[in-house]
């Protein structure tokens, strides 16, 4: 699904890094995000213990980005009701999780400035 995902995205939004964590390394998946032009930071599978593969400093700084968004996902699936959801319809789905994002954001506005 790498591949269709990264297509429609770059179709919608102007990005330039594809962020994926190790089970998208694939020599394939990267190759089509460059030919998207886009710089794929992709974790390394350590296949083996000879496999030295790492990121640069400068991609590893960026690829620590990607917590950021896993904390976030973890959050509106654990504390904001995104892990179960009992309505049928997109538009319902999109309405709940909608409705846990804004409740995360007030959350961590709140943290902010306490």
């Amino acid at each position: 699904m790498a591949l269709p995902l990264a297509t429609i995205t770059a179709k919608r939004v102007t990005n330039l890094y594809d962020v994926m964590d190790s089970a998208y390394d694939s020599v394939i998946i990267r190759d089509y995000s460059r030919v998207l032009g886009h710089v794929p930071l992709i974790d390394f599978n350590k296949r083996s213990p000879k496999d030295t593969r790492a990121f640069d400093p400068h991609e590893a700084e960026r690829y620590k980005e990607r917590s950021v968004a896993e904390r976030m996902n973890a959050r509106l699936k654990d504390e904001f009701g995104g892990r179960m959801i009992y309505v049928r319809g997109a538009l319902k789905i999109k309405a709940h999780l909608m409705f846990g994002i804004i409740a995360l954001t007030v959350d961590q506005l709140i943290r902010l400035v306490q």
